[in-house]
């Protein structure tokens, strides 16, 4: 056996040995755990499950260890999920530190500002939401307003920023700030860390058609940031930012093929909800069509990463995971539709009382799923990316 082999065996020895079997159950939203001071464990279990990934390194596998990392290379990473994957092991603990913040920290961040935080988030310490977005500033984003007036020894903070996911259950909030109001707006930016604890502080959670309120609107009332929670340079902002949203999107991506919480796939609600002949065939053609068309597509999409992974491994990177953004959540878009398709009038309720779990977390994820293609750059944006660095066409194509 080559060394790929045996780091399988024994990633999936310890698996079998530490994961408790409630942890190797399908997803349940409410017992996610997000970690920070506001954390709770659903569970014993689900304590000692993130307890022992932890301790080995194992909630942000492919980081240093010097800062509670794994150490693993890409490819053990990836056998690491595959063998999750294999037992329906849960993810120990979910987080924007550990998707987003973390791996910016890790290329912009002083040595100082890594040892203060990167060990907190793999230790599940500190939980955290973003701040780009504002009233006026989604898809324009560099037109951002919400402003850091430079006092010497620290940033005073006024204004607000809207969609971050989460903010009245966090700990910090990583945000884009205007620090240069004469400078051209992409310039004018800087990347700024606050404690959401900081006097002035103050959050408003925003209801959702889902049914939810994941969303808040975040206000900043004469915050005083000191200068030691700058990354990456003043007024160096949006470079920091374009690195993040590149692990964003392809967080988003990667929903599709890697849900992030249960729910039964659409061939298995057409077995459930419609017409079967005697040999157990979907009798709608058109749902059959539909259905093969969707499983064809992800495949696709599963394969597209594959190789955007060997990409990477071979040091020879491309603009495919642009495409990939666009792609994934439209596709998973496509999948909610066809799901609720499916249901028919099952798929109308939103009371728990004439509708069963499975129909309501469907409706739910199909009104959510609107908002994938808008989060981390919208589709219409996307496009955009795509034909100006991907397919090279000039700035004032219109078709022709």
């Amino acid at each position: 056996m080559n060394a790929k082999d045996d780091f399988r065996l024994e990633c999936r020895a310890w698996l079998e040995q530490n994961c408790p079997e409630s942890q190797r159950q399908p997803v349940v939203a409410a017992e996610q755990y997000w970690g920070g001071s506001k954390g709770e464990f659903a569970s014993d279990d689900a304590r000692v499950w993130f307890e022992r990934m932890r301790d080995h390194g194992w909630t942000a596998p492919e980081w240093p260890v010097e800062y509670g990392g794994g150490g693993l290379d890409p490819q053990q990473a990836k056998i690491l999920k595959q063998e999750m994957q294999a037992i329906g092991a849960r993810p120990p603990v979910y987080g924007l530190g550990l998707w987003m913040l973390g791996p910016a920290l890790l290329e912009y961040g002083n040595e100082e500002q890594k040892q203060r935080h990167i060990g907190a988030i793999v230790r599940g310490e500190s939980r955290w939401c973003q701040g780009y977005s504002e009233p006026g500033s989604g898809s324009d984003l560099a037109s951002l307003q919400c402003g850091a007036e430079d006092k010497g020894d620290h940033f005073l903070v006024n204004g607000s920023k809207i969609w971050t996911t989460a903010a009245d259950r966090c700990d910090w909030v990583f945000c884009l700030l205007r620090t240069d109001t004469s400078a051209p707006k992409h310039q004018g930016i800087s990347f700024v860390l606050i404690e959401m604890d900081s006097p002035g502080v103050s959050t408003s959670p925003i209801a959702l058609i889902s049914g939810e309120s994941e969303f808040c609107q975040t206000f900043f009332d004469n915050v005083v940031v000191p200068k030691e929670n700058l990354i990456g340079g003043l007024n160096e902002g949006w470079t920091v930012a374009k690195a993040l949203l590149k692990h964003e999107r392809k967080l988003m991506s990667e929903m599709v093929t890697n849900p992030p919480r249960s729910l039964m796939p659409p061939a298995d609600l057409a077995r459930a909800y419609c017409e079967l002949s005697d040999d157990g065939a979907i009798v709608d053609s058109r749902v059959r069509s539909q259905l093969v068309d969707y499983e064809m597509d992800l495949q696709a999409v599963a394969l597209t990463q594959f190789r955007i992974f060997e990409e990477n491994r071979a040091g020879t990177p491309g603009q495919t995971p642009l495409v990939m953004k666009y792609a994934g959540t439209e596709l998973e878009k496509r999948k909610s539709e066809l799901a609720l398709a499916i249901l028919g009038h099952h798929g109308l309720g939103w009371d728990e009382e004439s509708f069963s779990e499975t129909e309501l977390a469907t409706t739910r994820a199909w009104a959510m799923s609107k908002a994938m293609t808008i989060a981390g750059g919208t589709s219409e944006v996307q496009l955009n990316l795509i034909a100006k660095n991907v397919l090279g066409l000039p700035a004032d194509y219109h078709g022709r």
